[in-house]
């Protein structure tokens, strides 16, 4: 199985399977004279971790982050940085029954068809398990960013719960870190608390959607056609476990709009260009203007459910099947942060190439 690397100066290649006895990553590009130790991407990761409340899985997991190189005397070195994670919690016997069946909306049925063995305790590869090691180096990613663009600030939030979505005239950033959905709205945590213990008593799930903003970005980043850094953001996006659609500013609902609505008017303001609006998310031709990135994406209902669905066994016999085990009632919680990370290793990753393209240089205005 190739293609486990994203990033074009800043490298991320993610190791490890959901019930191997650890995980982790290789980040390659890391300038060097960065201050890192394990506890700057413990943070990070400690936000993603399971069974931190009734809303996400009860697996336990640690999530300890080891740091085995590329840092030295609590610097990066410039050298490849190998981060590890190890599975203490791995209950394999909950995934017996499926040994020989596959689960409708997951991977196991394309992965055996792709490579003719698979991994059936938890998914392997193909478990949202597998992001731990991306917010791992996502950690790695924001050290750097706040060594070379320190005004940088991402912060992801959900927006939307099956049919529940957040009042944005009640948009608190401070609200974000204080509920356990990561909404920026006070008002609706209740309601959707109550939604998602009905949900998860009942053994379903539902889906979400999740917004990530990025505040701080300077204008000139990312390059025309195919170096586009809404190109890598969607992509970054879309490779997170269960995603199924990504949009930068309005998205798909710029197809609703006339021209004059979704252009957004440029005035001159005493430090630069000042936008009347931000219908495109931050970013045009694949450059950003300056103003806030916002990358949003849609998040599938977990399919691990104990509702009975139809399937087939490798032999192509029907069965039923009802998926045991510890499972998310909703995924997009956990999402946060692994978009949080992703867009921090696209946004770092982008810096660095246009340093060693333009070196800084922009066009003057005014």
């Amino acid at each position: 199985m190739s293609l486990n690397s994203y990033g074009h100066v800043f490298r991320v290649t993610t190791w490890g399977e959901s019930h191997g006895p650890a995980l982790g990553a290789t980040v390659d590009g890391c300038p060097p004279g960065v201050r890192l130790a394990e506890a700057d991407i413990q943070t990070w990761l400690d936000k993603r971790k399971p069974g931190q409340n009734k809303y996400t899985t009860q697996r336990r997991e640690a999530d300890e982050v080891e740091i085995l190189s590329g840092v030295f005397e609590g610097r990066t070195t410039g050298t490849p940085i190998q981060l590890m994670i190890r599975n203490t919690d791995q209950r394999s016997k909950d995934y017996g029954d499926i040994a020989e069946k596959f689960r409708p909306g997951h991977a196991d049925i394309t992965y055996w068809q792709k490579y003719g063995i698979r991994d059936y305790r938890g998914g392997g590869r193909s478990s949202a398990r597998e992001t731990a090691a991306r917010v791992a180096a996502g950690g790695v990613a924001r050290a750097a960013l706040a060594h070379v663009a320190p005004d940088v600030r991402i912060t992801g939030y959900m927006v939307a719960m099956g049919d529940k979505d957040i009042d944005r005239a009640r948009f608190d950033w401070d609200e974000i870190g204080r509920n356990p959905f990561w909404i920026p709205d006070a008002g609706s945590v209740e309601l959707w608390a109550d939604y998602l213990d009905a949900l998860r008593k009942s053994g379903s799930s539902v889906g979400a959607m999740i917004e990530v903003t990025v505040r701080g970005c300077p204008p000139g980043i990312g390059a025309p056609v195919y170096g586009k850094l809404d190109t890598d953001l969607a992509a970054a996006m879309m490779s997170i476990n269960a995603v199924k659609g990504v949009e930068i500013g309005e998205g798909m609902a710029a197809a609703r709009l006339r021209g004059e609505e979704n252009a957004d008017e440029i005035s001159m303001g005493p430090d630069g260009p000042v936008y009347s609006s931000n219908h495109s998310g931050g970013i045009l031709g694949g450059i950003s203007t300056g103003q806030d990135i916002v990358v949003r994406f849609a998040v599938k209902p977990t399919s691990s459910i104990l509702t009975p669905r139809k399937t087939i066994t490798k032999a192509g016999e029907a069965a039923e099947i009802i998926t045991k085990g510890r499972h998310d009632p909703c995924v997009g919680i956990r999402a946060v942060p692994v978009a949080e990370a992703m867009a921090a290793a696209v946004v770092l990753d982008h810096i660095l190439l246009d340093r060693a393209q333009t070196g800084g240089v922009r066009g003057p205005i005014g």
